[in-house]
C-alpha cells in the first residue's frame, strides 16, 4: 500500500538533521533563500522568544534562514512593537496589498506572506509555541533542501495541553481525530498518512504556494493538503516529528467552528474534483447552545471561509516575480 511505503520514506525525525551547517551548505549550493513567516494576532508574550531564539540560532550562529517576517492582523496589544524591537520585519496584512482590501484569519496573513516574503521556500510557525526550539524550522526546511521532489513539509508532535501550571498529556489534535481523518479516510485515503494534518508549522515551496487558493480562515491547512495532493500526488509531502509542542487548550465551542469551517472548505473541493456531486449552496450559519440560569441560549455565528485566489493570479505578485 502507498501509505505504508511513503510512511518509511517521507516520514523524519528532526534529530536526522542536527547537522544544521549541512543543510545550509546545500541550501548555499543550490542557492536558496529561505524566509519564516509568523502570523500573529495579540501574541505579545511568546513572539520575542521565538524571535530571539531564531534570529540567534537560524540567522547569526547558523545562516539557514534569510529573513524572518511576522505578518500582522491587527493586534490591540504589542505584538508588532514587541516583534520590531527584537529585529523581526514586521508587516500589517491590511497594508499588504492594500487595494485587495484585508479578510479575517489567519489563512490571509499566510496569504499575503507569499507577496512580501523573498524566499525561495515558505516555513509558517505559530506565534504561541511555549517551547520554542530550532528544530521547529530546520526540521522542516531540511526535506525540502535535500530532496527535490518534496514539495510541502508538514509537523507532528505530541501536544501537552497546557492548564494554569500544569501540563496534561494528550495525543494529537482533538478536530484532527474526530473530523479530518474520518472525512479522510472516506474520501482520500492516502491522506490518512499525514499524522496531523492541521498542524501550523510547515514549510512550503514557493512555487506550490504561489499555485494554491488560500482559504481564509479555518479551512486553510486542510485546503493545502488537498490540492496539493490532486495536483502532485503523496509523494511530494514529507512530514517530521517535531517530539512535542506545548501551547493553550482551545474550549470544545471554538473547536466546533473550526470543524464547521474546515467541512465547508472540504466538501467544496470535493464537489469540484468530482468526488461529489450537487451539494449546492452549504449553508453559512454554525448553530450553538449555551446555558445560564436554566435559560438555554441558541447561538447562531456566520462562518463563511472565503478564499484567496492563487497568488499567481494577481498583477503585482506576476510583476514583482517576473512571471
Amino acid at each position: 500500500m502507498m501509505i505504508e511505503s511513503w510512511l518509511k520514506s517521507n516520514t523524519y525525525h528532526h534529530s536526522v538533521f542536527w547537522d544544521i551547517m549541512n543543510i545550509v551548505r546545500e541550501k548555499e549550493r543550490q542557492n536558496l533563500k529561505i524566509s519564516l513567516c509568523i502570523p500573529t494576532l495579540n501574541e505579545e508574550s511568546t513572539i520575542g522568544k521565538e524571535i530571539v531564539l531564531f534570529k540567534a540560532e537560524l540567522m547569526h550562529r547558523y545562516p539557514l534562514l534569510d529573513e524572518i517576517a511576522v505578518i500582522d492582523s491587527g493586534s490591540s496589544d504589542a505584538t508588532r512593537d514587541v516583534a520590531d524591537s527584537f529585529g523581526a520585519d514586521v508587516y500589517l496584512s491590511s497594508e499588504i496589498l492594500p487595494h485587495l482590501g484585508t479578510k479575517r484569519g489567519k489563512g490571509e496573513n499566510l496569504w499575503k506572506a507569499i507577496y512580501q516574503l523573498r524566499g525561495d521556500i515558505i516555513v509558517y510557525v505559530d506565534a504561541d509555541i511555549k517551547n520554542i526550539h530550532p528544530r521547529f524550522v530546520y526540521g522542516l526546511v531540511a526535506p525540502l533542501v535535500y530532496r527535490s521532489e518534496v514539495h510541502y513539509v508538514k509537523a507532528f508532535y505530541d501536544r501537552p495541553l497546557a492548564f494554569a501550571q500544569n501540563i496534561r498529556p494528550s495525543g494529537g489534535g482533538r478536530v484532527t481525530e474526530i473530523l479530518i481523518r474520518p472525512l479522510f479516510s472516506l474520501f482520500l485515503p492516502e491522506l490518512t498518512a499525514i499524522i496531523q494534518p492541521l498542524s501550523g508549522e510547515y514549510a512550503v515551496r514557493r512555487k506550490v504556494l504561489e499555485t494554491l487558493p488560500f482559504p481564509v480562515g479555518y479551512g486553510v491547512e486542510t485546503a493545502h493538503l488537498v490540492d496539493v495532493y490532486q495536483k502532485h500526488g503523496l509523494t511530494a509531502f514529507a512530514q517530521t516529528d517535531l517530539d512535542q509542542r506545548v501551547h493553550h487548550n482551545q474550549p470544545t465551542e471554538s473547536l466546533g467552528r473550526m470543524a464547521f469551517g474546515i467541512m465547508r472548505t472540504f466538501f467544496k473541493r470535493l464537489e469540484n474534483a468530482g468526488i461529489v456531486k450537487e451539494l449546492g449552496s452549504m449553508n453559512t450559519i454554525m448553530r450553538q447552545f449555551q446555558t445560564r440560569d436554566a435559560i438555554h441560549e441558541h447561538l447562531l455565528t456566520e462562518i463563511q471561509e472565503e478564499e484567496r485566489p492563487p497568488m499567481l493570479d494577481i498583477p503585482e505578485y506576476r510583476e514583482r516575480w517576473k512571471h
